[in-house]
């Protein structure tokens, strides 16, 4: 694996001189996935130095060690240092998904269980807030469709991130988090005080950073018009500031009614309708790319359920990667790294394991 370090070397010193040219910064698009690859390359190139001098300075103990005691006893420490370096320069060299630097659409769906579902939609919702602000991303709310109790049948939200470097992005981070979730807990509407289980569907796209990536035909899109409404169905705007757009070769509808503008609603929604557009052609992609492409953690199967959030048991369980934890408090103030951790392990040791194959 380590043959095609030279080969990223020398990327990485062109993609160095090319930040140098004023024309880069003239084009914002460009500029960004220059940066992107920049600090992608820079954690290669980094970790290869890193591994290369720690194997120079065991190679010196070992050649002193026959001299003095004290150079024979650092090299056990030494070897370590280098084994760890090893590894982590084999896991940069893994092929990265090449959305991870991107920016996400989140939508959360109420699903099995009615009112609680609902709720627990806001409780994931806020969770991914305390998350998103614990990571220093930005978040915006696009749209929101309130239940009658308080909790939401429908929101989405945009999460944006402010680093170049792949490895922090948005996308790298949650794109492991669409399927559905099930939440076990006593309702706030039951008497009784039986346990409820409920479902919550989570669906995650990554951003369009330029509208020229995803080229829609403005004839293949039919944009409806109407008065927004509030729970329960009650008009909440005198004008038709609502927007629902269908795209017509796809048969993707998205609608929008946060903004009492029409205008910002049809930009939000034009927005969230290219990302859906970029995962469905992502999605193509993947059905035909070999396994060593194709995330073995982010199924494409969007009705698999992915975690369980045992209330009683103050228990948290992510079926893909065996990961439990009895912390869900702190999981829903926004504790996920562990977990969202765990997935980026499972899925790099599984294409590790592709890559050995292949």
């Amino acid at each position: 694996m380590f043959e095609s370090v030279q080969a990223l070397i020398d990327e990485h010193r062109a993609v160095q001189e090319e930040l140098s040219d004023p024309a880069v910064h003239a084009d914002a698009a460009r500029a960004k996935r220059v940066n992107r690859r920049y600090a992608e390359l820079s954690r290669i190139v980094a970790a290869y130095d890193a591994w290369r001098a720690a194997g120079d300075d065991v190679d010196a103990a070992r050649e002193l060690a026959g001299e003095d005691d004290a150079f024979a006893a650092e090299v056990p420490a030494l070897e370590e240092k280098v084994a760890a370096a090893q590894e982590k320069l084999r896991r940069l060299l893994i092929p990265r998904d090449p959305d991870d630097a991107r920016d996400v659409i989140m939508e959360i769906k109420a699903g099995e269980g009615g009112a609680e579902s609902a709720l627990f939609a806001a409780d994931l919702l806020r969770m991914y807030l305390q998350y998103a602000a614990s990571m220093g991303w930005k978040t915006e709310l696009l749209e929101r469709n309130e239940s009658d109790l308080g909790g939401y049948k429908d929101v989405q939200v945009a999460l944006k991130g402010s680093s170049t470097d792949p490895a922090q992005g948005v996308w790298a981070h949650l794109k492991y988090e669409g399927g559905v979730h099930r939440v076990q807990r006593v309702p706030a509407t039951e008497s009784q005080g039986r346990i409820h289980t409920s479902t919550t569907g989570v669906l995650v796209f990554p951003e369009v950073d330029e509208p020229e990536e995803v080229q829609i035909d403005q004839n293949d899109l039919r944009i409806d018009v109407y008065r927004s409404s509030g729970p329960g169905g009650q008009s909440v705007n005198t004008t038709d500031s609502a927007v629902r757009i269908t795209h017509l070769p796809t048969g993707i509808v998205v609608s929008m009614q946060n903004e009492k503008s029409q205008l910002q609603n049809r930009e939000a929604g034009m927005r969230v309708l290219r990302a859906r557009l970029l995962a469905r052609q992502q999605e193509e992609r993947d059905a035909a790319a070999s396994d060593a492409r194709r995330s073995q953690i982010r199924g494409m199967d969007r009705s698999e359920r992915i975690r369980t959030y045992n209330f009683p048991e103050n228990r948290i369980a992510d079926h893909r990667t065996g990961y439990k934890a009895y912390n869900l408090d702190q999981v829903m103030d926004g504790a996920l790294g562990p977990i969202i951790d765990s997935a980026i392990a499972a899925d790099e040791e599984a294409r590790l394991a592709a890559l050995a194959e292949g």
